[in-house]
C-alpha cells in the first residue's frame, strides 16, 4: 500500500462533493480528478509514486492512497511515462471501482505487458480501453475527444478534450505547443486548459547516472504560446512542483501571457487544490 502523506481526506473529498457544475481537484505532478454534477468522476494521469531517486525525486506529499478511492467511473492516461501509467497508483482505483483504463495503445502496452496488471491486481483485461487520436467516448455525462498533441519524449501521447453542459476541458499531457491547438481552438470553447510547465535542469542519465542538461516541460514562452493557440479561457499550469531540479515558479507565467489574447486568466493551484468550471 502506498502511504499517504494526508491520510484519505482528498479520495473522500472528491467521494463527498455534489458540484453545481464539475469540479477538480489536482493532485501534483499532472495528475486531476473530475467530477461532474451527475456524480460522474474521472481520474486523469493520478501518479503517488515517488519517482527513481536520485535520477527522478519526488518534491511534494503523496495526497491519497489509491485504495482509498472508490469512486472512479474511468482512470485517463495521455502517455505511456512512470508518471501518467503507474500500477500501484492506478490499478487500486480500477480494482476497487471497477473503473476503465483509458489509454492509447503504446500506454497499455505498460500496463498489460511491462508491469501485468492483470496478474499483479485484481483487474480484468476487459477494463482496458485503447483509444487514438479522432476517438469519441462517453463516459457518464462526459463526452472525451482524444486529440493529438506534440510530446516528443514519448512514443505516443495523446490528449482529451472532456465536454459538459457545464463547459470544456482540455487536459494536454506532457504536450509542448503543437501545431493541431489552432485547429482545437476552432471546434472546442475550451473553458479550461491543462498545460505542463517546467524548467530546465541537471538529471542524472538513466544509464550513466552522469548529469544531463534535461528539458521535459513547455517553458514560459512555449506555455504561454499553446495557451493562446487553444483560445484558453483559463490556463492552469502543472508538473511544475513534481521533480527535483525541474521544479518552476508559476508565477511567472503572469508576465508571459497577459501581452496575449488567450488566456483570459491564469489559475495556479497547488497539490490538493479545487477547481470549479
Amino acid at each position: 500500500m502506498t502511504d499517504s502523506d494526508w491520510g484519505d481526506w482528498l479520495p473522500r473529498a472528491v467521494a463527498d462533493a455534489d458540484p453545481d457544475t464539475v469540479a477538480l481537484w489536482y493532485l501534483g505532478c499532472n495528475g486531476f480528478a473530475i467530477k461532474g454534477s451527475g456524480g460522474t468522476v474521472l481520474w486523469i494521469d493520478p501518479y503517488v509514486g515517488t519517482g527513481d531517486p536520485p535520477r527522478t525525486v519526488r518534491m511534494i506529499p503523496i495526497p491519497f492512497d489509491p485504495e482509498d478511492v472508490e469512486v472512479a467511473d474511468a482512470v485517463l492516461a495521455t502517455h505511456e511515462h512512470t508518471d501518467h501509467v503507474h500500477g500501484p497508483s492506478q490499478a487500486p482505483i480500477l480494482a476497487n471501482a471497477d473503473a476503465d483504463l483509458v489509454a492509447p495503445d503504446d500506454s497499455l502496452a505498460v500496463a498489460r505487458e511491462e508491469e501485468r496488471w492483470t496478474d499483479e491486481y485484481a483487474v480484468d483485461d476487459a477494463q482496458f480501453t485503447e483509444v487514438t487520436e479522432g476517438d469519441e467516448l462517453r463516459i457518464g455525462e462526459f463526452t472525451v475527444h482524444v486529440v493529438e498533441t506534440r510530446d516528443a519524449d514519448a512514443t505516443h501521447p495523446v490528449g482529451y478534450v472532456i465536454e459538459h453542459d457545464a463547459g470544456t476541458v482540455f487536459h494536454a499531457g506532457d504536450s509542448k505547443p503543437s501545431p493541431t491547438f489552432e485547429g482545437l481552438a476552432e471546434r472546442f470553447d475550451i473553458d479550461l486548459g491543462i498545460l505542463a510547465f517546467g524548467s530546465e535542469g541537471t538529471i542524472p542519465d538513466k544509464e550513466t547516472g552522469e548529469p544531463v542538461q534535461t528539458k521535459w516541460y513547455s517553458d514560459e514562452n512555449e506555455i504561454a504560446t499553446a495557451a493562446n493557440d487553444l483560445g484558453l479561457d483559463r490556463l492552469v499550469p502543472t508538473h511544475w512542483d513534481m521533480w527535483k531540479g525541474l521544479t518552476a515558479d508559476p508565477t511567472a507565467l503572469h508576465d508571459h501571457v497577459r501581452s496575449y489574447e488567450s488566456p483570459d486568466r491564469l489559475k495556479i493551484v497547488e497539490i490538493g487544490d479545487r477547481i470549479d468550471l
